[in-house]
């Protein structure tokens, strides 16, 4: 697809004149990811696959989408924050960033708003909820693009932090920023309890105390091939997504 074209192209002379059916947020993170992936990997993996989204929409749809720029601010775990250069955001701080984001779409006449989230630490219904309140007319949908498909389906072995699936999707956009070599294995502890392995309750994870080179599955495995053939199914299912929120009613 040809990315030379209004949708990623954040220039007023280009977007005063037009009409968008809907806005797209990338929200990601700034930390660690293994030992060969960049801080912004979140941010850059959510940006890249709403363009592509957001063009495909556009070419098969008719829908025009505006790709904002990705949010950078996430939540972390304990034991990130100690790690050189990760930031952690409380709920209180993205959350009034989210406000200042919609309130500001909200005057310009933009009603729909899709969050693209990269980053799993990252939570957004109850803001959502609480915006829904705030601003009723004004519709906020939220996904995980790495979750929209089952990653075992696409990687012979995924884990959930700078695995095979993140690393292929960045070798696919970004190959020069990859360099495998350099990688951890991306070994882990899981929980000793049982009760927490099969998800009876959640806590967060340590992750100093989980992951010595801050990677959550080996990246040893990852291609652009794969990278490529997941980004795609993943921005077919949101450019279909972007096309149905753009439309009437939600509801049946």
């Amino acid at each position: 697809m040809n990315k030379e074209i209004d949708l990623s192209v954040s220039c007023y002379g280009i977007v005063k004149d037009l009409k968008y059916d809907l806005a797209i947020l990338p929200w990601g993170a700034t930390e660690p990811h293994n030992l060969h992936l960049p801080y912004l990997t979140d941010c850059i993996l959510a940006h890249e696959i709403s363009v592509d989204a957001a063009l495909l929409a556009k070419e098969r749809y008719g829908v025009r989408c505006m790709v904002m720029p990705p949010i950078s601010m996430g939540s972390q775990n304990p034991g990130q924050r100690e790690l050189s250069f990760c930031v952690h955001t409380r709920y209180e701080t993205q959350k009034a960033i989210l406000t200042d984001i919609v309130a500001s779409l909200h005057m310009q006449g933009i009603r729909k708003l899709v969050i693209v989230n990269g980053h799993g630490g990252n939570g957004f219904k109850n803001m959502i909820r609480d915006l829904s309140m705030d601003y009723p007319d004004f519709l906020i949908a939220v996904s995980e693009w790495f979750a929209v498909l089952p990653a075992k389906e696409f990687f012979d072995n995924p884990g959930d932090h700078a695995d095979e699936l993140e690393t292929s999707v960045m070798m696919y956009y970004h190959p020069e920023l990859v360099n495998l070599d350099e990688a951890g294995d991306g070994n882990y502890k899981p929980f000793a309890s049982q009760a927490l392995r099969e998800k009876v309750a959640w806590i967060p994870r340590n992750w100093q105390k989980v992951s010595e080179d801050t990677g959550i599955g080996n990246p040893k495995l990852a291609t652009a091939e794969k990278g490529k053939r997941f980004a795609n199914a993943v921005v077919e299912k949101y450019a279909l997504l972007f096309s149905e929120l753009a439309g009437g009613d939600i509801y049946q």
